[in-house]
C-alpha cells in the first residue's frame, strides 16, 4: 500500500472543523482505503451502502446513527440521497459524533447537499496516486498507467491496460446509469474518444456536435458530464486587460494520463514515446499534478489568436504565477514566455521539463525539473 499522507492530513483537519466531510473522487481512486486507515470495517460505526447489512441497519437511520460517537463513515453515499436530511437534523442537534462520506458521484452529492446541509458541511475532492506518493522515481510509471490504483501497482502493463479498459466501460455503462445519467454509453464512450484526441487543445463545439450528430448544446452537456464524473478537465480562458485577441474556449484533458492512453490506444511505455500525442499526454500529466497538489486559489491557460500562450496561470495570493510545460532536455525562454510576462503581469514563470537540474532562464523564468513536483507545496516557485 502507498501512503497517502497529505490527504489523511487534509481529512483530519476538515474533521475537526466540520461536522460533515465529503470525500469525492471518481470510482476506485482510493476513498474507501484511506477511510478504512481511520475506522475499521468491522466497526459499528462503518457503513457500506454497498453491503445489505449495513443497507439495513440503516431501516431506522436517525435510530442507528444517533447514538454513536466519535467518526462515523458512510461509503457510497449517493446510493442513499435521503439520509441527507436526517444528517442535517442529527448535526443541528449537536450530537456527538462527525460524519465522513464518500461518493463518485460529485454532481449528485452536490445536488442533495447543498439543499440540505449548507454551512454543515466540508468537501475534499480526491484523484489517483500522485507524484509525492508514489516518488518522483516512479513518475515514468505513472505518467504511463496514470494514477488509479489498481492501474498503478498492476503486475503487468498488460494487466494495467485491461483494468483501465474494464474502468472506462464500468463508468460508462454502469455508473453513469446509477447516478441519474439517461446519455447513451456509446455516445459518451465517442465523445471521451474524441476529448482524447483534442487532448490539451481548446474545445471545439461544433466540430464534436457534428462528429457525434448532436446539437452544440448536446455535445457541450455531455462534456459537462465527463467532467463531473471527474474524468475529464475543463480549462477556462485567462482574459488580460489587452488589446489582442484571445481565446474565449476551454482547453480540454483526460484527467488520468492513463485513461488517455487507453482511449488513444497505447499499451506500454514505448508505445507512448513513439505516439504522436506524447507532448500532449506530457502536459496533461503535469497540468493535473500541478492542479492537485499546487497552492493555488484559481488556474486558467492564456492564449493570444497570435500564437503567444501559457499552458497555467495560478492565482496565488501574492499574484499570478504562469507556468509553461516543455517535454525537452534544454527548455529555453519562449517568445511567448515573454509577452506574458508583460501582458499578463507574471510574478514569476516556472518551465516545467523532465530533467534533473534546476535553473534560472531568465528575470523571474526558472526551468524547474518534473521530479521537483514530488516534494511538498510550493516547491513549484521556490
Amino acid at each position: 500500500m502507498i501512503d497517502r499522507p497529505r490527504l489523511l492530513a487534509l481529512i483530519h483537519a476538515a474533521l475537526g472543523r466540520s461536522p460533515i466531510v465529503v470525500l469525492s473522487g471518481p470510482r476506485q481512486c482510493g476513498k474507501t482505503t484511506l477511510a478504512r486507515q481511520l475506522l475499521t470495517p468491522e466497526s459499528l460505526n462503518y457503513f457500506d451502502l454497498e453491503d445489505p447489512i449495513s443497507l439495513a441497519r440503516l431501516d431506522e437511520p436517525i435510530t442507528a446513527l444517533g447514538s454513536l460517537k466519535g467518526l462515523v463513515v458512510i461509503d457510497e453515499i449517493q446510493r442513499r440521497p435521503e439520509l441527507f436530511p436526517v444528517l442535517r437534523v442529527l448535526v443541528d442537534r449537536e450530537v456527538s459524533a462527525r460524519f465522513l462520506l464518500l461518493g463518485g458521484a460529485f454532481w449528485v452529492m452536490e445536488r442533495r447537499t447543498s439543499e440540505s446541509l449548507a454551512g454543515r458541511i466540508e468537501r475534499i475532492a480526491i484523484s489517483g496516486f500522485t507524484l509525492d506518493e508514489v516518488g518522483a522515481g516512479s513518475r515514468d510509471r505513472l505518467w504511463e498507467r496514470g494514477g488509479f490504483p489498481r492501474a498503478f501497482l498492476a503486475d503487468t502493463d498488460e494487466d494495467s491496460a485491461v483494468w483501465r479498459s474494464q474502468f472506462i466501460q464500468a463508468l460508462l455503462e454502469r455508473d453513469m446509469s446509477q447516478w441519474g445519467v439517461s446519455v447513451p454509453a456509446l455516445a459518451l464512450r465517442r465523445l471521451w474518444t474524441i476529448i482524447a484526441h483534442y487532448h490539451g487543445q481548446t474545445w471545439n463545439a461544433s466540430e464534436a456536435a457534428r462528429t457525434l450528430d448532436v446539437s452544440q448544446p448536446t455535445a457541450r452537456r455531455y462534456l459537462d458530464l465527463l467532467t463531473d464524473a471527474n474524468v475529464v478537465r475543463q480549462l477556462q480562458p485567462y482574459h488580460a486587460n489587452v488589446k489582442k485577441r484571445q481565446v474565449k474556449s476551454p482547453k480540454v484533458y483526460v484527467r488520468d494520463s492513463g485513461l488517455l492512453h487507453r482511449l488513444l490506444g497505447i499499451r506500454t511505455y514505448k508505445e507512448l514515446l513513439e505516439h504522436p500525442k506524447v507532448g500532449a499526454s506530457w502536459e496533461g500529466f503535469i497540468v493535473e499534478q500541478i492542479m492537485v497538489r499546487e497552492p493555488h486559489e484559481d488556474a486558467w491557460f492564456w492564449a493570444t489568436h497570435q500564437g503567444a500562450e501559457m499552458d497555467l496561470l495560478l492565482q496565488r495570493e501574492t499574484g499570478l504565477f504562469g507556468v509553461e510545460i516543455k517535454r525537452s532536455d534544454a527548455p529555453r525562454i519562449t517568445p511567448s514566455i515573454r509577452i506574458a510576462l508583460e501582458d499578463v503581469g507574471l510574478q514569476h514563470v516556472a518551465v516545467v521539463y523532465p530533467g534533473s537540474r534546476r535553473y534560472r532562464l531568465a528575470s523571474h523564468v526558472e526551468a524547474v525539473p518534473a521530479g521537483d513536483l514530488a516534494g511538498g507545496p510550493g516547491c513549484l516557485f521556490g
